[in-house]
């Protein structure tokens, strides 16, 4: 990760080279988990303090997280999710359902995202056409610039 730019006209790849690892992405699972201080990710993920100082760094960096006082009042600061990283919903949400999907055995418990209001589980997320339609890998293609 870092300061470094993909030379690249496809947004997977500049995505990737932002939030592409996986100390990141959990990070950025953690602050939509209401996670905001250095500690808390740190105990949260087992992670060492250097990676977690250079990512939380690279996604203040990227726009995605902020820097905020403490909420308390103390001497704290805390990390909190920009409107750039809400808009990583859409993803993290993805990955859950792909998670869900390939990555745990039929009855082997794992967390599920529920309304904050109902505690009812939140719906599989899909993707649908203009004209309504479900969108399908094999009716979709990607147009370059040079298209």
């Amino acid at each position: 990760m870092g300061a470094k730019q993909v030379d690249s006209v496809c947004p997977i790849a500049r995505a990737v080279d932002i939030i592409g690892d996986k100390w990141s992405l959990l990070i950025i699972r953690d602050a939509f988990d209401g996670i905001r201080r250095f500690s808390q990710f740190q105990r949260n993920l087992g992670i060492a303090k250097n990676i977690l100082t250079t990512r939380l760094r690279d996604l203040v960096d990227a726009g995605i997280l902020s820097i905020e006082a403490d909420s308390a009042g103390g001497a704290y600061r805390e990390y909190a999710l920009t409107d750039k990283g809400l808009d990583l919903f859409d993803l993290m949400t993805s990955l859950r359902q792909w998670g869900l999907d390939h990555a745990f055995a039929p009855g082997e418990p794992h967390a599920t995202l529920v309304d904050a209001t109902t505690g009812e589980p939140i719906p599989r997320m899909t993707y649908t056409t203009p004209g309504g339609g479900v969108v399908e890998p094999a009716r979709t293609r990607v147009r370059r610039p040079t298209d």
